[in-house]
């Protein structure tokens, strides 16, 4: 992989990086259209990183399709897929992570111990190994962005992060490998995350500043329909500092169960 990149650079052709970790959906797609525009060459990386999942949550549901994958990604036009395996990420003995701290702390990061420690190693190791040019990452996984943005700053990584946003089915649903595990009955109660902060961002949009209420508008809308909410919070869009009177971009942010299944979602506002 790395010297596919060094050659590339030496032409001084640009790359550009999506990271997945497998079960593409229009949303991966939509990822690596968007990476076409910023660069010469389009890289996926296909890796269920173990690191960002506690011992009681999903990983084992994510099941491979690598034939698939590879399928849609070259159909999205990606020059390369990089698919390592767990012992080529992580060798024997590994002992070295990557801690980015304030804007790790709540949201997912209190109800996901350990969860951005992996995901910022992960990535981390991933730009080493890729040596890309830009990165593409959804929006949907806000703090996540926000977490690598801040890493590549404070490590000074020579990598422009660009964040696209969300891909939404038709209802609203925001698209994730996740939906696909959800019932009839689960999806259509799903859809009370993208409607709440719906009507959070709706209220904004008349006028009202106090998050308090925009929260309140939103857990009216969920709270009756879901199995359980994590959070939905409203943040600075920048730091994601917590906010009680919106004066500048801001945004709501929500992770609640549909049964089982884990959803975040996210919406502007300003």
């Amino acid at each position: 992989m790395s010297a596919w990149s060094d050659a590339t650079r030496a032409r001084g052709e640009r790359i550009a990086f999506v990271l997945t970790m497998g079960a593409l959906h229009a949303g991966h797609v939509a990822l690596l259209s968007a990476a076409h525009k910023h660069a010469d060459r389009v890289v996926l990386s296909i890796f269920v990183n173990p690191t960002q999942f506690g011992p009681s949550e999903d990983l084992a549901r994510y099941p491979p399709d690598l034939d698939g994958d590879l399928a849609k990604a070259q159909g999205a036009g990606s020059d390369l897929a990089f698919v390592p395996e767990v012992k080529d990420m992580y060798a024997a003995g590994y002992q070295t992570f990557i801690d980015v701290r304030g804007v790790s702390q709540g949201l997912c990061g209190g109800h996901r111990a350990g969860h951005f420690t992996g995901v910022a190693t992960v990535v981390c190791k991933m730009f080493n190994i890729v040596r890309p040019h830009v990165a593409i990452f959804g929006e949907k996984d806000f703090q996540q962005l926000t977490v690598i943005r801040r890493m590549v700053a404070d490590l000074n990584l020579s990598v422009e992060i660009i964040g696209h946003p969300i891909v939404r089915e038709p209802d609203g649903l925001a698209l994730s490998t996740r939906n696909a595990f959800l019932s009839v009955q689960e999806r259509a109660h799903a859809l009370a995350v993208s409607e709440g902060l719906s009507a959070a961002r709706e209220l904004f949009a008349a006028g009202e500043r106090r998050a308090d209420a925009l929260v309140d508008a939103a857990l009216t809308t969920m709270k009756d329909r879901l199995s359980r909410i994590d959070y939905v919070e409203v943040r600075d869009a920048d730091t994601l500092e917590h906010v009680e009177y919106l004066s500048g971009p801001a945004v709501i942010l929500a992770a609640a169960y549909a049964g089982a299944t884990r959803l975040i979602d996210n919406m502007r506002l300003g």
